[in-house]
């Protein structure tokens, strides 16, 4: 995930990266990058800061805050060619300040101080660096500065391929405009800038201004992003690097402590409070789901009153979801309004997630908090399915009822996004009725026939929006566009080629039994021949054979230690699905796409670095492979294929009504 970095820290990484250069001896010219910056935070002793910066007594110095503001000379908040007793003057003075960046409102607690460099606005040039789904584009216009204008329309620009460098070439094809005397120094400074962004795992880097003077090239103001998923690989490199939060929005103790979660665990927690004071909370299971509620929210106009956004998934266990629970619900009643406030525990259907653990995890959260969810009239919604969704439902009907909360506790025969209608006085809120019985008691009935066939009775989006606008409730917004498909677009592109079959085969990479038996009943309930998956393939043991389950009947399937050997020996797979870790999913789907033998490559593992994800891209495209994920749960063809866990369990894919064949 790219995340913006503070400026101080993306020079001190440019210059520790040009040093290192130049200690390798691979920079050839005289290129010097000038590196003499100075933190200042709310905590700073400024007489202790002079003594670590002894320049801060002798040069003329700049200031500014370094929170990531764009536009800071512009907005009044730039102090240049002053002295260090008019420096400190300054800082003290906006320390704390309140200012108003567009629409953000923020104090100031972070600056930056540093040489000034004297010069004419002429001598500004732009340069900035972005990251695209094939490489990267470069762009330099020869004049910058604060009224540089539209750059993007008027910038000189070259795109770069993911798995090659600027060249000289190119870079003296940007700076054709500059005066001779100045472009080798340029050429070199936008050589040793683009291997500093691709070697640092940077997705953007925006200079603006740079002044070259004679073979110094100053880096007068930067912004910058890093990708946050390589820290990995860059750990030496980056040091002990922090991402602030965008300026108007302070890091609060409740999102470090479920940060600090998230890291320890293998499941995922997320949380980021938007508005403390808003009205409407979500406890939302599944990134994607989070996603679709916030927006849904903000479609039925909430979005104002929307407190936080977040996410819990991967399974955690039952202390996590009550440790992430209790944040939320101690985030939510700490102001009270006299309109209440609202509390969505949503969720699709899991896919492996225990439902009725996780809830447990709630509940206890909630039991917890039972004076303070009464004292702030907060009603809750909760809608959810997946493993043990009965049990769990069961357990929130029960805590609600036992501890006199206004909940309503809705399964998988409802609508996902149903409830934030509901909760937001959009449309009526059911009876309760009973449970309809787990789907799997008819997975081998006739009722499966007509499960499948029946449509769902839940509302669309649109139906709401009609619904809504007929029962005189208040007008919901109208910013969903529907894009309709252009003949001509396809007709120029190439059909695609079938991915699964009802022969297909596969490999899966890794130690996973329960996705495997998952594929496999369901290639039994789809009355598949032969399972689809021939093979497993996990580096850490020896050759040997696991049991899984073909129907009632106990079939074994091979264990490879190396992949080769498993396509040798089974050559009529076409399929890969990789649940190898974040750290080796690269190298492993590198492996297989040299075998030259799969048609997809599937990956789940999320958090692999982008430049690596390009990478993937290109040689799988160059092979004619299809790339699925990474960071993906897979997906279903009806009737044929199931990748990994996708679905969850064969009850719940039912319930889903994902797909009814045409007649």
């Amino acid at each position: 995930m790219a995340k913006a970095i503070r400026e101080f820290c993306g020079k001190e990484l440019l210059h520790k990266y040009v040093e290192r250069l130049g200690s390798e001896t691979e920079r050839q010219g005289k290129l010097r990058i000038p590196f003499a910056s100075a933190p200042v935070t709310e905590t700073t002793d400024f007489d202790l800061l002079a003594k670590s910066y002894p320049w801060l007594h002798t040069e003329k110095l700049v200031v500014k805050p370094d929170q990531l503001i764009k536009r800071r000379g512009k907005l009044g908040l730039v102090k240049v060619n002053a002295d260090l007793s008019e420096v400190r003057e300054w800082v003290v003075s906006k320390m704390g300040e309140e200012v108003k960046v567009d629409v953000a409102r923020g104090r100031l607690t972070n600056f930056i101080i540093e040489k000034f460099v004297p010069h004419n606005p002429a001598e500004e040039h732009y340069v900035c660096i972005m990251a695209n789904r094939s490489g990267n584009t470069v762009l330099f216009h020869e004049e910058g500065g604060m009224d540089v204008g539209d750059i993007d329309s008027k910038a000189h620009r070259v795109q770069v391929d993911i798995e090659e460098t600027l060249s000289e070439e190119q870079a003296r094809l940007l700076v054709s405009h500059v005066s001779p005397e100045k472009q080798e120094p340029l050429v070199e400074f936008l050589q040793t800038l683009y291997r500093c962004f691709t070697d640092l795992y940077f997705t953007y880097l925006e200079i603006n201004p740079i002044v070259v003077q004679g073979d110094v090239v100053h880096a007068l103001d930067l912004a910058a992003r890093l990708d946050s998923t390589a820290e990995f690989l860059c750990k030496a490199h980056w040091g002990n690097l922090c991402f602030p939060p965008p300026f108007g929005r302070e890091a609060i103790p409740e999102e470090a402590y479920i940060a600090e979660l998230d890291a320890k665990s293998g499941a995922s927690l997320k949380l980021t409070v938007l508005n403390p004071l808003g009205r409407i909370w979500t406890m939302v299971a599944g990134g994607g789901a989070s996603v679709i509620y916030s927006d849904t929210i903000c479609d039925l106009g909430g979005g104002a009153e929307l407190a936080n956004y977040g996410e819990y998934s991967g399974a955690p266990s039952e202390s996590q979801t009550f440790e992430y629970a209790k944040t939320i619900l101690s985030l939510m009643t700490t102001e009270k309004r006299p309109d209440g406030k609202v509390l969505i525990i949503g969720g699709g259907i899991a896919n492996f997630t225990n439902v009725a653990a996780t809830f447990k995890g709630i509940v206890k959260a909630l039991t917890e908090y039972r004076h303070q969810l009464l004292e702030n009239r907060v009603r809750i919604f909760v809608r959810r399915g997946g493993p043990n969704y009965q049990e769990g439902l069961k357990l929130m009907r029960e805590v609600g009822s036992k501890l006199g909360l206004e909940m309503y506790v809705f399964g998988p025969e409802t609508h996902m996004t149903a409830i934030v209608g509901m909760a937001l006085g959009h449309r009526p809120i059911p009876k309760p009725t009973k449970p309809e019985p787990p789907m799997s008691q008819n997975l081998l009935g006739k009722n499966l026939v007509a499960s499948l066939s029946q449509s769902s009775s839940t509302n669309s989006m649109s139906e709401l929006m009609d619904s809504g606008e007929r029962s005189g409730s208040p007008k919901l917004s109208k910013r969903i566009t529907v894009c309709l498909w252009d003949p001509e677009q396809e007709n120029a592109l190439k059909p695609p080629a079938m991915l699964f079959t009802s022969s297909s085969k596969a490999i899966v990479w890794g130690m996973q039994p329960r996705a495997v038996q998952g594929m496999l009943d369901f290639d039994n309930l789809c009355s598949r021949e032969v399972p689809s998956v021939s093979a497993m393939v996990y580096p850490f043991s020896g050759n040997h054979k696991q049991k899984f389950y073909w129907g009632h009947k106990e079939i074994m399937i091979p264990m490879y230690k190396d992949i080769s050997e498993a396509v040798k020996k089974h050559p009529e797979v076409d399929v890969l699905v990789n649940f190898a870790s974040l750290r080796s999913a690269y190298d492993a789907t590198i492996e297989a796409l040299n075998l030259k033998h799969f048609r997809s490559v599937t990956i789940i593992a999320e958090g692999i670095p982008e430049n690596k994800t390009k990478k993937l891209i290109k040689k799988a495209d160059s092979l004619g492979v299809t790339i699925i994920g990474p960071a993906t749960v897979g997906g279903i063809k009806p009737g044929c294929f199931k990748i990994g866990n996708t679905g969850g369990m064969l009850d719940n894919i039912i319930a889903s009504k994902l797909y009814r064949p045409g007649r």
